[in-house]
């Protein structure tokens, strides 16, 4: 009996022991989990205060006036590179369209002024008065298209870089978001269409 009993008081003895050891292990993960949960809401937070630039309200004046001193400087400014060529080559066959509808018509415009001097000797021979008229009038017309043209892509060059900056301010993450959304209905599974506007802290 005496060795049944010491059993008994050997098991419950182990038991509570048992039992405090395990609260503590829990209590122990617990406190030690909240630390790094905080720290990780901490550089979570940290790593998006650092993502998100600061807001400056002269940086899309400073993109515009940048891109009228020297086209592509604005793009530059708004760190969007992959522009510059483009409008390089849209400024440039701009001029290079007027460049030559110019040189056209002043070559034309001079044998026309030639011919009425009474000279004969130009390289268009078969060509008559009035045709070099029209030709003149033609590539007067066009060059000033072109030139209409470029000034038209230089403009938006500007504008081009001070939307950008203007976007670059704007809060574009996930924790606020403006979505379509589909949801089945249970019981017809016809399909709801309706919007989700989500916002995160």
């Amino acid at each position: 009996m005496k060795i049944n009993f010491f059993y008994i008081v050997f098991f419950i003895v182990f038991s509570i022991q048992n039992i405090l050891s395990q609260e503590n292990e829990e209590l122990k993960i617990t406190t030690e989990e909240v630390p790094v949960k905080k720290k990780k809401k901490r550089e979570r937070k940290e790593k998006k205060e650092k993502a998100v630039e600061p807001y400056e309200p002269l940086a899309p004046a400073k993109a515009a006036f940048y891109s009228a001193v020297l086209p592509g400087l604005g793009q530059a400014y708004t760190k969007k590179y992959w522009k510059i060529p483009i409008v390089y080559a849209a400024i440039g066959t701009g001029v290079y369209t007027y460049i030559y509808y110019n040189n056209n018509y002043n070559r034309f415009r001079d044998i026309y002024k030639r011919r009425l001097a009474g000279y004969t000797d130009d390289e268009f021979p078969n060509v008559t008065d009035d045709q070099l008229i029209s030709l003149q009038d033609s590539f007067r017309r066009d060059k000033e298209l072109s030139l209409l043209l470029t000034v038209g892509l230089y403009l938006l060059n500007i504008v081009d870089a001070n939307v950008t900056a203007h976007l670059k301010q704007f809060n574009v993450s996930d924790e606020l978001s403006f979505r379509p959304k589909i949801n089945f209905n249970e019981f017809d599974a016809r399909p709801n269409y309706g919007l989700s506007l989500n916002y995160g802290f």
